[in-house]
């Protein structure tokens, strides 16, 4: 019973696990981001994780950047390659602006072109994702 009773749990407690569609500038779907941190590409192929800890890996595991809790985005050697600010606006690492990502999940380029959505994701998520991951 104890058995019978775990497993339930387990296959429950994966169940709360949904991923957000990313889209791209046409609706089409590009990839998810699962709660869990969790990046696919639209066959559902494992590409990369953000952890809860701001740390960004490669489907292997091998760390390749940092999300700070300021919204500097930074490579794996810790410089600095770009910055999500609080509005959603997204630059470079010489504080150029290369896009935005607006609240409802929009995601603008720098000239307020839509090139894709990602709704219900975090938006240094979704920045990482469309500016620096090149999902």
């Amino acid at each position: 019973m104890k058995k019978l009773l775990t497993l339930i749990a387990i296959l429950g407690g994966t169940a709360f696990v949904q991923a957000q569609t990313i889209e791209d500038s046409s609706r089409s779907t590009a990839g998810y981001i699962k709660s869990d941190g969790t990046i696919e590409d639209r066959s559902h192929s494992t590409v990369g994780y953000i952890k809860s800890d701001g740390t960004i890996e490669d489907r292997s595991h091998s760390t390749v950047g940092y999300i700070k809790s300021d919204g500097t985005i930074e490579n794996r050697s810790h410089s600095t390659v770009g910055y999500v600010k609080s509005d959603g606006t997204v630059e470079n690492r010489s504080h150029s602006t290369i896009g935005y990502v607006k609240s409802d999940g929009t995601v603008e380029d720098r000239s307020h072109s839509t090139i894709g959505r990602a709704s219900g994701v975090k938006k240094e998520w979704a920045a990482v994702v469309f500016f620096f991951f090149k999902l």
